[in-house]
């Protein structure tokens, strides 16, 4: 129920609440409780959350507290949402405004399957979509706070980006599944494992590979050190690696963000290789490619698409993912934005307010 931020402790119904450690990447901390006698809510196994399966949010929205809303689970697995680094949503329409964030997402059968962290609005309020952290996902990183004092994430050294119909037919696949590589950082365990630019990843662990989101999420909870299995597709043929897990560094995350999500627009953009530069008719350097859009987002309004290339922001021209976010956090107080667009041989004008 609390959103501690830069503080070491709060004082709630005179119940200190120390807190312990966190980690802002996941939105998920751990706070030191010294009480007797006080009564637990139960975890459930939100892996056995079914779309349409009716829950309740509990919170204390713009400070009217004890506020329980109900609804359904709307889908899960979203991904790519802008909120955290690492993200694994179940999204409901049960009403979840400001203040609900840390509130329990409970199950008829009272068993908490999730921590209610944000909602996707235009207005600020409830608008019929809100987003929880799976309570598996939360109590995994829990454990890893409370025995080590950090997550230790894992990693692979690579770059990615969704399998679009169009790049699954220009790589010479037949069905849109996986996800494509598009760069390998040099000695890292993607490298030494035998991982190329253009492969297209389907499997790890032996489970689908559906989303970068979700995939990205299984690797950084992914023990480094561990060895596992990646099926991908090379040149039309499955093939199986085995890769040593490495673990990530800050230096090692910085090295590999090729790929920025501008949330305000509701789209996420990746820096040009030879590959992709070739495919849309322009140079590397020469703008960066929109790799999703969020539906319903000011992008998508504006009939960008996946694969369209944005050039310049405010009549500058933007070379990578790093230069494009900078661009568009500059211009977050004009409240609106001129993008140069190329779709084909076309090039376009198109403002986004909002």
């Amino acid at each position: 129920m609390l959103i501690l931020s830069g503080c070491n402790s709060r004082m709630v119904l005179n119940i200190t609440l120390k807190l312990q450690v966190g980690t802002p990447q996941s939105d998920v901390a751990v706070i030191e409780i010294k009480a007797s006698s006080m009564p637990a809510a139960k975890l459930g196994d939100s892996s056995k959350l079914e779309v349409g399966e009716w829950v309740v949010a509990i919170g204390n929205p713009f400070g009217l507290s004890h506020t329980l809303t109900v609804g359904v689970v709307s889908a899960k697995g979203r991904t790519s949402i802008g909120i955290n680094d690492y993200e694994d949503f179940i999204q409901t329409d049960a009403a979840i405004n400001p203040g609900n964030s840390g509130g329990p997402l409970v199950n008829l059968d009272a068993e908490v399957v999730g921590i209610n962290t944000a909602i996707f609005s235009r207005s600020g309020g409830y608008m019929g979509v809100g987003f929880a952290i799976p309570i598996n996902l939360a109590r995994e990183i829990a454990d890893q706070l409370i025995d080590k004092g950090e997550v230790t994430r894992g990693y692979l050294g690579i770059v990615i980006q969704p399998l679009t119909a169009d790049l699954a037919k220009s790589f010479g696949v037949e069905q849109v599944k996986g996800i494509l590589v598009s760069q390998v950082s040099d000695d890292s365990p993607a490298d030494m494992a035998g991982l190329r630019q253009g492969d297209i990843i389907i499997a790890y662990r032996g489970e689908p590979v559906t989303n970068v989101g979700s995939f990205r999420n299984r690797v950084s909870l992914t023990q480094p050190g561990s060895t596992e299995e990646l099926t991908i597709l090379r040149e039309g043929k499955q093939m199986t690696l085995t890769v040593t897990i490495g673990k990530l560094t800050r230096e090692k995350l910085a090295a590999q963000t090729s790929s920025q999500s501008a949330e305000k627009l509701g789209l996420t953009v990746q820096t040009l290789t030879p590959q992709l530069a070739e495919q849309f008719g322009v140079k590397m350097g020469e703008g960066v490619v929109v790799t999703e859009v969020r539906p319903g987002s000011i992008a998508a309004m504006a009939g960008i698409e996946p694969g369209t290339v944005i050039m310049q922001v405010d009549r500058e021209p933007v070379k990578n993912a790093a230069e494009f976010k900078r661009a568009v956090e500059k211009s977050s107080d004009d409240k609106s934005i001129l993008l140069l667009l190329r779709r084909g041989n076309a090039q376009q004008y198109v403002v986004l307010s909002w």
